[in-house]
């Protein structure tokens, strides 16, 4: 049925997997104890699934109604939370600049999902930002990223983790979040990706995704309308230093940017969208006395399972239907030495991924297509730490304790990006793999068989040796012997935080606006972007205090 403004949502709405689709008007008249003819539309805002009964799974709606009498359906439900008022999704500018706006343009750092929505808003609200990224525009960055993962070969300025579409471009292209967001951001969110050419589902699903090859064609048409409006790329710009100035009171403030070449762009305005993997402009930072702090982690592996086997797991002899799609998972254990053991940016049908952006390391992450059909399931499969017990005494401990376990995990791998594996069976041993079973890896540029003891700190090693078996009798087959394990998971989140006030600028230097993952104030594309949004609308605010532009 076509969507009509409604005015009524009913929450949890419940039909049977595989129902028809003329079963859900019955469903909300008998819900609503009204006629039939009560019901002038409707229209699904949310879909999800209920597999706890895999006898009954169970398809959960959210529906949008309209009634020829909603005041009196809303009395008579006045207690019930599932049935209220639609809430307004709206997105509202904060400010808007006249047209033909000359003023000082704002800067953004970072093209990944928190510097491209930065951009976006900035772009939107008529204040022509300049988008300064280290790499490279999306499909010449593709083409760099293959380059490791067909014939391992590493280019540390272009990679998954560096260059249009950010490290997010190379993932399951999840949209979901556990943020707050009483403004709906994560809608417009959505929305600008629903124009730039994602599936329209997304505005629906409980757990939205898009998948690598979608991502790629939308970052491109994202970025063509920024340009349309005013704003401006600089690919291949890698900041190299901050131009900070000191006033007598010993207040800072940002001047500009020094690039790699020896441009200067100058800038009072800057939002550090940097990713986080961004290390060397981490150090730079903190040589600059910005101030930064470490921030707890996680570290671990990626492990895979035959998709197949999850799919039966969860969902028994309905795996397989077409409303359930690819089952994912998500699991955690505290252990006996304290340590948390959990899974991480789970992809269903996906591949594990070579995902360093340093010579001489290995990092492995996780991606998915949209139509998640390739053969296997993966997960990050982590350990958390912090820096109280783990890498105490520096803000930029968390970088180094990175690097120590990829360049082990480089070594244990043959020194050739090769990743080490262990099948879970000689993992939970204690002995070196040497040959594959039933699970075969989808790392590329492949596998070295070994013992990831030697690329793992023994904390984590004893805490998902426990783990394994208690998160095999949660969902079965996750822990079988020939379960492969890739190492090393080292960039769950970013090891450090640029830390911000409550203007969202630097604690300590005026006009830096530490943003996103890399910032240490998101966690995934959709987080990510609605900082960009936050941020953006922060550095908004000051132009409307400097009466530059006109607040809405």
């Amino acid at each position: 049925m076509a969507k009509t403004r409604a005015m009524l949502r009913i929450s949890e709405l419940k039909l049977p997997l595989g129902h028809p689709p003329e079963a859900m008007a019955p469903a909300i008249v008998a819900r609503l104890g009204i006629e039939a003819d009560d019901l002038v539309s409707f229209a699904v805002a949310r879909r999800a699934h209920d597999a706890r009964r895999k006898s009954a799974i169970l398809m959960v709606y959210s529906v949008d109604v309209v009634l020829r009498d909603e005041a009196s359906v809303l009395r008579r439900f006045e207690s019930d939370h599932q049935v209220r008022v639609t809430p307004d999704t709206d997105y509202r500018f904060v400010a808007k600049a006249s047209e033909g706006f000359e003023g000082p343009r704002p800067v953004v750092i970072g093209a990944g999902p928190c510097g491209l929505f930065a951009g976006l808003i900035l772009a939107q609200m008529g204040l022509k930002p300049i988008i300064v990224d280290r790499g490279k525009v999306v499909r010449e960055r593709t083409k760099d990223t293959w380059g490791l993962w067909r014939r391992g070969e590493l280019n540390p300025e272009s990679n998954v983790q560096f260059g249009e579409g950010g490290a997010g471009t190379f993932s399951d292209g999840k949209l979901y979040s556990q943020i707050k967001d009483p403004r709906f951001l994560g809608r417009k969110v959505l929305e600008e990706f629903v124009k730039a050419g994602a599936p329209e589902e997304i505005l629906t699903e409980a757990h939205p995704h898009i998948g690598t090859f979608r991502l790629v064609h939308m970052v491109e048409n994202m970025r063509a309308l920024i340009e349309s409006l005013g704003g401006e790329y600089r690919w291949q710009h890698k900041v190299e230093d901050f131009d900070i100035e000191v006033g007598a009171d010993g207040s800072r403030r940002l001047k500009g940017l020094h690039i790699a070449g020896g441009d200067y762009l100058q800038a009072r305005h800057v939002v550090m969208a940097l990713g986080h993997s961004a290390r060397d402009t981490f150090q730079v930072l903190y040589d600059r006395g910005v101030h930064i702090e470490a921030k707890p982690f996680s570290i671990g592996v990626r492990i895979e399972h035959p998709q197949s086997w999850m799919d039966r797991a969860r969902f028994g002899d309905c795996a397989g239907h077409p409303d359930l799609g690819a089952a994912d998972y998500s699991l955690s254990h505290h252990c006996k030495n304290g340590r948390t053991v959990y899974s991480f940016c789970m992809c269903p049908g996906g591949t594990v991924v070579a995902a360093t952006s340093e010579a001489g390391r290995v990092v492995t992450n996780g991606m998915s297509q949209y139509s998640r059909n390739e053969r296997n399931a993966n997960s990050g499969f982590v350990v958390d730490i912090n820096p109280e017990q783990d890498y105490p005494g520096h803000p930029l401990a968390g970088v180094e304790f990175q690097r120590k376990w990829e360049s082990l995990a480089f070594e244990a791998g043959g020194g050739t990006y090769k990743a080490p594996g262990q099948l879970v069976g000689d993992f939970l041993a204690g002995k070196p793999s040497t040959e594959f079973g039933a699970v075969t890896p989808s790392y590329k540029p492949g596998v070295h068989l070994t013992d990831l003891a030697k690329c793992l700190p023994p904390f984590a090693i004893e805490a998902m040796r426990e783990a394994l078996p208690i998160f095999g009798r949660q969902i079965p087959g996750y822990d079988h012997p020939d379960v492969v394990l890739t190492g090393v998971e080292t960039r769950t989140s970013s090891p450090v935080r640029i830390t911000r006030g409550k203007n969202l600028q630097s604690l300590n230097t005026a006009g830096l606006y530490p943003a996103g993952e890399g910032a240490g104030y998101a966690g995934g594309i959709l987080s990510a972007a609605v900082d960009g949004i936050k941020v953006a609308e922060a550095v908004a605010a000051q132009y409307v205090a400097g009466g530059l532009i006109e607040a809405c």
